[in-house]
């Protein structure tokens, strides 16, 4: 494969979406090779290459220097997460981080229903159930759609936590998350407590909410 096409496959994989060394290795070994090429062009775009060699994965962001000018427009927008999604990202960072600190298996795989239940606590009392249940379940998957968990091929309710997650869920994040956290709960769960994400392939729309 000559140069020109190994820039353009790990140009247009990363403008889909994030590329994974486990999925797909031509791709990734594509973009490694010509990684600094990759981030020449992405500049002129107003692009940031976010590449974790170490951890396997790939994905775009916009310059940060570039990011408060409002007169250049995004390629990727960001786009508010409802509550419940927020709240169930947050949750399942701070397994893959108790995960990592009791050592061993380095994949760490949940059940659907335990996802559900620890959710479920930091929901007002008296919502119904099942209605309750069936939000919980469209977050989980809107976030897989996101990218940070996945599904297991042999057990649909097994679900794997991808290490993108601790990319995308740092510090920072769950500092704004957990001070909404605290005043949605101050208010009774009134208003939305949830929080903002710069993700998405390039020149995806801007809608998001648990009603997909």
């Amino acid at each position: 494969m000559d140069d020109g096409n190994e820039l353009s496959i790990a140009l247009i994989s990363l403008l889909r979406g994030v590329v994974y060394r486990d999925s797909d290795t031509a791709k990734w070994q594509a973009l490694t090779k010509r990684k600094n090429r990759v981030q020449d062009y992405l500049s002129v775009l107003g692009l940031e290459l976010k590449l974790f060699e170490e951890d396997g994965f790939a994905y775009l962001s916009n310059q940060t220097e570039l990011a408060e000018q409002d007169d250049i427009p995004r390629l990727i927008n960001r786009r508010p997460l409802p509550y419940v999604t927020s709240l169930t990202l947050a949750l399942l960072r701070r397994k893959l981080a108790e995960h990592d600190a009791r050592g061993g298996d380095e994949r760490l795989i949940l059940d659907r229903e335990e996802i559900v239940e620890t959710v479920q606590t930091f929901l007002p009392a008296g919502t119904n159930e099942a209605k309750e249940v069936d939000q919980i379940n469209r977050a989980i998957r809107r976030i897989a759609e996101l990218g940070f968990v996945r599904f297991l091929n042999t057990d649909r309710d097994k679900v794997e936590v991808m290490r993108i997650i601790a990319a995308f869920v740092d510090a920072q994040w769950l500092n704004e998350f957990d001070q909404r956290l605290r005043d949605y709960l101050n208010y009774g769960g009134a208003g939305d407590a949830g929080a903002e994400s710069e993700w998405g392939s390039a020149g995806g729309d801007d809608r998001d909410g648990d009603s997909r």
